[in-house]
């Protein structure tokens, strides 16, 4: 099959690189500025294996049998310019972080095209082209509407070692991620510390706990199947060293996926009227470091430049 991978970062690179070592055609999508110098070729170091694979670099995403969406939420709107408005992709897949995305690329490309899907993985981007998957596992859920079209691929993945699973109801599938990462992703991106930190210190265990309970709860509103006393096992078995992607951009001064991962929680415990005051301190506490980032970073800037 022909891949396009919108957004080669440490989850499109270590996507792209599992497909292109299977033998389908990867074209990493880039901005049209960069294409001539990007690296004709995806390097992964994994605890799967290390490989090094070649693939196509473009600026638009060209006729392909599936279109990876990888990109952050905050940076959606600027890359769906270089999918085709017209005859898009047949089956577009997006691995973002939240549920608000589904929706938008459904009311761009057609509801038959979109095939919600969700990753857990820690994989970094250090240089283009090469990416360093750091946890011990991906796990990669698409609906189970897709079944016809991606169980060969799915058995090549399994292959090289993800767990790979269709999920039958959406709600599940999404919030089933949502539920988790926000918790793990706000305690983090707020205390500056790894998980193992966070569960060590009986304030930020107490955080995590809390938040993990109003996520699920806002979940099963949604009509997902959810059990936040798994959930949370399922959080302390996680690898100590394990750092959430919203922590590592918020302390390299990026913009972080807050709305996408911690404002959707709140937005939609408020339609339902249910009370999440741990959530939401975590997100202003989110709000409240990023913010000092950013003018520490600055003030760097300004003093190094006076110098």
């Amino acid at each position: 099959m022909k891949h396009a991978i919108l957004g080669p970062g440490g989850v499109g690179g270590m996507i792209g690189a599992c497909l292109a070592k299977n033998g389908h055609e990867v074209t990493l999508v880039v901005r049209p500025g960069v294409v001539e110098q990007y690296p004709r070729q995806l390097q992964l170091e994994s605890p799967f294996g290390n490989v090094t694979v070649p693939v196509k670099v473009a600026g638009r995403v060209p006729s392909v049998d599936v279109l990876w969406v990888c990109v952050k939420a905050t940076q959606l709107d600027a890359a769906l310019q270089s999918v085709p408005s017209e005859n898009p992709p047949p089956a577009i897949l997006p691995l973002l972080n939240g549920v608000d995305h589904v929706a938008l690329l459904r009311s761009r490309f057609g509801a038959h095209r979109v095939y919600p899907a969700t990753i857990a993985v820690e994989a970094e981007r250090v240089s283009p082209g090469h990416v360093i998957h750091r946890s011990p596992f991906a796990r990669l859920q698409v609906i189970a509407s897709a079944r016809s079209l991606l169980s060969a691929m799915f058995g090549q993945l399994q292959h090289t070692g993800f767990i790979c699973q269709f999920i039958e109801d959406e709600p599940t599938l999404l919030w089933g991620k949502l539920a988790l990462l926000a918790p793990m992703a706000l305690t983090t991106s707020a205390a500056g510390a790894p998980k193992g930190t966070i569960v060590a210190d009986p304030y930020w265990h107490a955080q995590l706990e809390g938040c993990v309970r109003e996520c699920c709860a806002v979940g099963l509103a949604e009509g997902a199947r959810l059990d936040a006393y798994k959930g949370f096992a399922a959080l302390l078995a996680l690898p100590a060293t394990i750092r959430s992607s919203m922590q590592k951009d918020l302390e390299a001064g990026n913009p972080i996926e807050l709305d996408a991962i911690g404002r959707t929680i709140l937005r939609t415990a408020a339609r339902h009227t249910l009370p999440v005051p741990i959530t939401q301190g975590l997100v202003t506490a989110v709000e409240e470091r990023a913010a000092r980032v950013r003018e520490a970073r600055s003030s760097a800037g300004t003093t190094r430049g006076v110098a």
